[in-house]
């Protein structure tokens, strides 16, 4: 690009580098910044430029300009703020969008910079063509007509009934009151909206203190309201169906017609259909579609080229007599969603790089001249949020869909899902105003469509018998959101299928089934982020499926390879060694069908590292192959979009609201939010209920029709989230209110009630109800005192979050060394310590002395994570040390074990001095059977107004052996262990 530094004004040398808006104002043919508290305010006499500049995630900026004229403004004055935006710009690399912008027809991007509206001034300042004098006045009687249901066109007009029509909203603002006076054919949102410019005017220009009447059109002299505004106007009298209203749609469109500006000449191209190929990078060209005017800018075209092509379409619209219409500029490599949709298959868009390198040869140009211009600015990336916005210490359900019906599975059975599969879930989890719930349906990528279908149904049945409080969400295998991963917490997906749908289906077409067997070869791939965030993966058995960026599990019969990629991290490794415990598992013989599963004692781990395999690792997967060391990418999470869905004759109309909030959520209307990663439908609750049935369907049509032209996935995570039960993961987008969305009524009623009273919503939301589980049909979730950050309970058992069903097999065995998996460090069996002689010896061992025992092993060396060879059986007759011996205790109140317990340890006796230890209060720590009021040796000296102070630190050292203090310092693996063995002793 030639840039010519004569015609580029050094007013804009420091623009665009950082987040937010820039105007300035034409003033005798120069730009001038404005002063940031003048921003928006305008007068209708002049000219002004805006950058909006905007940091996307990927830590890039995005430049939108527009250039705004009054409708006083000179010819002059427009002319020179269209060629100074050309040269903004320019200076910004050639990078942005421009836009004209003509008072009382903006844009509704340009309008959600300045929420609620703008309100043009009369007057303008100074300039070599034109003069105008602002003038102070006091407060006037003024009449604005207000139009738009998501972004609010503002219009003085006349002070007279004339003005007055059926069809749109009025605001009469007089010195003591705000009257707003609501056609007889407005809608609820326009309504509503119209009162965000009423709360404007009541602080603007009334400091807050005024009173706000609504006015209905057809009630009469009855209401009090109704009374005084018509009285302003010298009395009620009826309005004509048409008496004053612009029309405020845009000119007529036209059939789209491409013109190409060579040497300041415009000829018209002949095609039937528009392609990107006609599109030259040397020249320039406009796309005339009636309401709109594209000026397409090649990237090689020089500063004069482009300032022709901007005259060019304004000369456009004076011949066509079109004021309505909008300019677009656009460069190259930088077009809008709305500009290549009008092409037919316009390509993939591309990073454009070529923006930084021109901004700097402009700087470099500038810097030439004199002018302290600074080189091309990119923000620091916006961090990407790792962790799940959900609380993991829920309850989670799981069915998998047999047919048309769905089968619960149990604990040990819920975190194996197979390809083959469709899978229902119901997780239950605290959040910031009571329990919540998810309900999900996962699709296994070769599941059949009437598995599909049903579960779908099944799942909407759930929500409607919990009265839509839940959220639903459906997710594909491979494109699983990161809130469902750490749900599971430890996730095995399996290939093949068990379902009746999957036989039939292999079956019938003659497929093989390559469902996992535990007796035949199998290669898992081993990801996450955490222990609490972990899955295997089973893949192909071939050496292709192999990635140096990650760790796998490969096993036939009883031999199993960890192979560890040299480009995997030490969690990845960390991760694979736990996944040991539930790769290759079958049922205790000694239990139940329903019992937990556990490792078989003869499972062999070797260890491989990438370049150092065995022969026979190779010859599990077939052949030697090249395979891929790149990590598999997810669709990573984009800026947000908000678009609002209308409905008529039978369509389904979206439009994107810019720079929305909270209250462009209306509660009479479905809006989308596509976050490219995952899509939210959100339903308010005064949605038709046949439309509100929909809404899944109408999410599904959102991703078919790819709006922002993103090729976006249409098994993309899809939510469907109804008013009143936005969970954290959605009201992140925004800046959000719990209140708000606890409010009654339509949009309307809720603003006016802020509005005219001055208050914010009741902050109090009503607590949900508790989630009903629709398999036990009892409350989910227990109390909040019941619970802990690192437990979840279920109807059937207590379930240890951050650990696997394995494990907890393992924990429930672990006596018995010869039933652990090697992946898993052996507990220390010490030698039974002779029992004293006791008339109590007989009783069973005190609960405190077990988990002494437990403790005891947090003193032995930690295991090493990753085996090098088959890890020995420890010494089961090692001697107990002396520090680990359980201390004696007399006066301890005695728990009887439970029936699954078979650790024998004797009843202890302990000095009562040695049981006043200092506790996490200050106080003395006393036997719990002591501090009880019915006790035959209560304490003494203890202050009866802290007694429950002393219950709960004594009642902790009973369950614990150790005060809260203590127990606190502990590692988190050495609680969760603790914890295991209180629920199986």
């Amino acid at each position: 690009m030639a840039v010519s530094m004569r015609e580029v004004d050094p007013v804009f040398q420091s623009a665009g580098q950082k987040d937010g808006l820039e105007i300035w104002r034409i003033e005798k043919l120069q730009a001038v910044p404005v002063p940031k508290e003048s921003y928006g305010k305008f007068f209708t006499g002049d000219s002004y430029i805006i950058l909006k500049t905007t940091t996307l995630k990927n830590g890039s900026f995005r430049h939108d300009i527009h250039y705004w004229l009054g409708k006083d403004t000179s010819q002059d004055e427009a002319g020179t703020a269209a060629i100074k935006t050309v040269e903004l710009d320019a200076a910004l690399g050639g990078r942005a969008v421009q836009y004209r912008e003509v008072q009382g027809n903006e844009t509704e991007k340009f309008l959600s910079y300045f929420k609620p509206c703008i309100i043009p001034e009369e007057g303008g300042v100074a300039s070599g063509f034109r003069h105008a004098e602002i003038n102070e006045r006091e407060h006037k009687t003024r009449l604005f007509v207000c139009r738009g249901k998501h972004t609010v066109h503002v219009k003085e007009v006349p002070f007279a009934r004339s003005s007055l029509n059926h069809d749109d909203i009025f605001i009469l603002d007089t010195k003591s009151k705000i009257f707003q006076f609501n056609g007889s054919n407005s809608s609820i949102q326009e309504r509503a909206k119209a009162l965000e410019v009423v709360q404007y005017l009541k602080d603007t220009n009334h400091d807050g203190k005024c009173e706000v009447a609504a006015v209905e059109d057809g009630k009469l002299m009855a209401d009090a309201d109704a009374g005084e505004f018509w009285g302003l106007f010298g009395g009620f009298a009826p309005l004509p169906r048409k008496t004053f209203s612009e029309l405020n749609g845009k000119d007529s469109a036209s059939t789209s017609k491409l013109l190409c500006i060579n040497k300041g000449q415009v000829a018209p191209i002949n095609c039937e259909i528009l392609t990107r190929e006609l599109l030259d990078s040397t020249k320039c060209y406009l796309l005339d579609c009636g309401s709109e005017i594209y000026a397409w800018m090649g990237r090689e075209t020089t500063l004069e080229e482009r300032k022709r092509a901007g005259s060019a379409a304004e000369e456009l619209l004076r011949e066509g007599n079109r004021p309505k219409s909008h300019i677009i500029r656009l460069m190259e490599g930088f077009e809008t969603v709305i500009f290549r949709s009008k092409f037919d298959k316009w390509p993939k868009k591309a990073d454009a790089v070529v923006s930084d390198e021109s901004r700097g040869k402009v700087a470099a140009l500038l810097k030439r001249q004199g002018f302290n211009f600074k080189g091309p600015a990119k923000a620091a990336p916006v961090k990407q949020e790792p962790l799940p916005q959900i609380d993991c210490t829920g309850n989670l359900q799981v069915w998998r869909v047999n047919g048309s019906e769905k089968t619960f599975l149990s604990f040990s059975e819920q975190c194996k899902f197979y390809s083959g599969d469709c899978y229902i879930f119901q997780y239950t989890y605290p959040g910031e105003n009571g329990d919540e719930c998810l309900i999900g349906t996962w699709f296994g990528k070769k599941s059949v469509q009437e598995e599909r279908s049903a579960a779908i149904s099944l799942a909407d049945n759930m929500i409607e018998s919990l009265k839509f409080q839940a959220v639903l969400v459906r997710v594909y295998e491979g494109k699983e959101p990161i809130e469902f991963f750490p749900i599971f917490q430890n996730l095995v997906i399996y290939k093949g299928g068990t379902s009746t749908g999957y036989k039939k289906f292999v079956s019938e077409n003659g497929i093989e089934d390559d469902t996992y067997s535990e007796s035949g070869v199998a290669l898992f791939r081993v990801q996450g982020s955490g222990p609490e965030n972990m899955q295997a993966i089973q893949v192909d058995t071939a050496a292709s499926s192999l990635n140096s960026s990650y760790c796998y599990i490969l096993h036939d019969g009883d031999t199993v390879f960890t192979w560890i990629g040299n480009l995997s991290s030490s969690m990845d490794q960390e991760l694979a060694e736990r996944q040991l415990d539930v790769i290759k598992v079958q049922t205790n013989p000694f239990h139940s069908a329903n019992a937990l599963y556990y490792m078989q004692p003869n499972l062999q781990s070797r260890l491989l590292k990438e370049g150092s395999e065995y022969d026979q690792f190779w010859k599990l997967l077939g052949v030697k192959s090249e395979y891929s060391s790149q990590k598999i990418v997810r669709d990573q999470e984009s800026d947000p979009h908000l678009f609002a869905c209308t409905f008529s004759k039978g369509k389904t109309n979206v439009r994107e609201i810019f720079n929305f909030a909270q209250d462009d959520l209306m509660t009479e209307d479905i809006f989308i939010l596509d976050c490219h990663s995952c899509i939210f439908v959100w339903v308010g609750q005064r949605v038709d209920t046949k439309i509100r049935a929909q809404a899944l369907n109408i999410g599904e049509k959102f991703l078919e029709l790819d709006i922002l032209m993103e090729n976006v996935s249409r098994e993309t995570p899809l939510y469907v989230i109804t008013e009143g039960s936005e969970p954290q993961y959605f009201t992140r987008f925004f800046t959000w209110d719990f209140s708000k969305s606890a409010m009654h009524g339509n949009s309307f009623e809720r603003k006016l009630s802020i509005v005219r009273d001055g208050v914010k919503p009741r902050a109090d939301k009503p607590k949900r109800r508790p989630t009903t589980s629709a398999h036990t049909g009892r409350s989910s979730v227990p109390d909040k005192s019941q619970r802990s950050r690192s437990m979840s309970f279920s109807p059937d058992r207590v379930r240890v979050r951050g650990r696997s069903p394995a494990f907890n097999a393992l924990a429930a065995n672990f006596e018995n060394p010869n039933t652990r998996n090697l992946s898993t460090p052996p507990p220390v069996v010490r030698k039974q310590p002779p029992k004293p002689v006791s008339p109590d010896s007989s009783k069973p061992p005190p609960r405190t002395a077990s988990i002494a025992a437990i403790s005891a092993s947090f003193e032995r060396p930690k295991a090493t994570l990753i085996p090098k060879s088959i890890k020995a059986s420890p010494d089961v007759n090692k001697p107990q040390t002396e520090s680990s011996k359980p201390k004696p205790e007399t006066n301890a109140k005695e728990i009887n074990p439970t029936k699954d317990s078979q650790i024998a340890t004797p009843a202890v006796h302990e000095d009562v001095k040695a049981n006043q230890v200092e506790g996490e209060e200050g106080l003395p720590v006393y036997p719990y059977d002591r501090l009880r009021t019915s006790s035959t040796n209560p304490a003494t000296d203890i202050d009866v107004t802290k007694r429950e102070i002393y219950l709960s630190s004594s009642e902790f050292r009973e369950r614990f052996g150790m005060t809260k203090e203590a127990f606190a310092k502990l590692p988190k693996w050495k609680q969760n262990r603790l914890k295991i063995a209180l629920q199986l002793f």
